[in-house]
């Protein structure tokens, strides 16, 4: 029998390198020509950190799983399109990792947070027990509105990076709502209100003063996560034109979705393939080497990634963006209003200055990480989760 879980070393051989055409290929916001920059692309893909199955790490709560083979991969689509968000926030985006070079404190201080131990703020053990509020057990598959949703309740206990994560629900996004969360001068809500936490800062690296300076600042960055539904049971073709748009934005992170109970993190696109990093291979869990310097190789995807045809991509998803200024943000919604402008492409969702009066409140959400609100956006989403479900293991 062909094993179940393949090792990186068995996979390796089974990607295409990039096609020969003229067509523009696009990586989260940059364009590249496959002729003449061949190497720049698979340097800024093999930069981007990549998260899949792991075994053999700390079980989850105590008594949990010991690795996510199976059930874990939209927790790790969701870890990478996080990732690329606090690397654009601590590193920006023309940071690149070059094997054997050695890094700077940031760049691990980021990797230290999606590290699989229960102290690291966005840890497959966080992701899996904050789920547990949002009605999903344990080792249950997530849909991209339920990872969503757990990654911005952690994000409020991560004062270093002090983001505004704002989730769009209903397919609206409201201008009025993101100002009003991005220019909060309160210290990051969540940070008291759990001060088991406060050792975890210096766990990951970062001062006990880090981000001070930043939440007095007049802008928090903005993680924007849009959950959509793009068709019924396949994406409507009139969505795709956009769905391309949102990867040329110099603000984007990505894409969460994939197939039916198999997610994979898209960033970017060439013709009329979506460019994507994929969980499905399973790597021992990674801990601290003999100096204390933890071993990463492991997190950066150094074969060609894998790409699909954007027609196969199943229609819930959820579309990522990151606004380090207010600037970036005012830039964002110009680009998404000229982009209602072009022929032939449906709009994914809308951009409105103020919020319709039938809509509740979802930044209480953002407030208090234990809100109950968050039932109403599972409701809502409810659907995406049967579409992905694992039928057998």
């Amino acid at each position: 029998l062909f094993p179940a879980t393949l090792t990186y070393d068995t996979l390796r051989f089974e990607y295409e390198d990039f096609p020969e055409t003229k067509e523009p290929v696009w990586i989260l916001g940059r364009k590249y020509s496959v002729f003449t920059e061949k190497e720049e692309i698979l340097l800024d893909v093999t930069s981007r950190l990549w998260f899949t199955y792991r075994k053999n790490f700390p079980a989850i709560g105590g008594t949990g799983p010991t690795s996510d083979t199976g059930w874990g991969c939209m927790l790790r689509c969701g870890q990478m399109i996080f990732a690329q968000a606090l690397v654009c926030r601590h590193l920006g985006r023309d940071w690149r990792w070059i094997k054997g070079k050695r890094q700077t404190d940031n760049y691990f201080n980021v990797l230290n947070a999606f590290i699989d131990k229960k102290d690291s703020y966005y840890s497959i053990h966080q992701i899996a027990q904050m789920g547990v509020g949002e009605g999903k057990s344990i080792g249950q598959w997530y849909g991209p509105n339920t990872v969503a949703q757990v990654l911005k309740k952690l994000a409020t206990f991560d004062t270093w990076s002090s983001l505004a994560v704002h989730i769009a629900m209903d397919n609206t996004v409201v201008m009025e709502e993101i100002r009003r969360l991005c220019q909060s001068s309160f210290p990051c809500a969540g940070a008291a209100a759990c001060p088991a936490l406060e050792s975890d800062v210096l766990y990951n690296g970062c001062p006990a003063d880090a981000g001070v300076r930043d939440r007095l600042s007049l802008w928090k960055p903005l993680v924007l996560l849009i959950p959509l539904r793009l068709g019924l049971t396949e994406i409507n073709e009139a969505y795709i034109e956009t769905l391309k748009h949102c990867f040329m934005m110099p603000q984007s992170l990505g894409v969460i979705g994939g197939k039916p109970n198999s997610a994979h993190y898209f960033i970017g696109y060439v013709g009329e393939e979506l460019i994507y990093l994929d969980p499905h291979t399973t790597q021992p869990a990674v801990e601290p080497n003999d100096s204390g310097c933890l071993p990463d190789e492991s997190f950066h995807c150094q074969h060609p990634p894998c790409r699909m045809s954007i027609a196969e991509l199943d229609p819930s998803i959820a579309v990522g963006f990151f606004c380090n200024t207010e600037e970036d943000f005012n830039d964002w919604c110009q680009q998404i209003k000229k982009l209602s402008l072009v022929r032939g492409a449906l709009p994914m969702f809308e951009l409105v200055e103020r919020q319709p009066s039938h809509f509740s409140n979802p930044d209480v959400v953002n407030l208090t990480p234990d809100s109950s609100d968050a039932d109403r956006l599972e409701r809502f989403f409810d659907s995406e989760d049967e579409d992905f479900e694992i039928l057998s293991l």
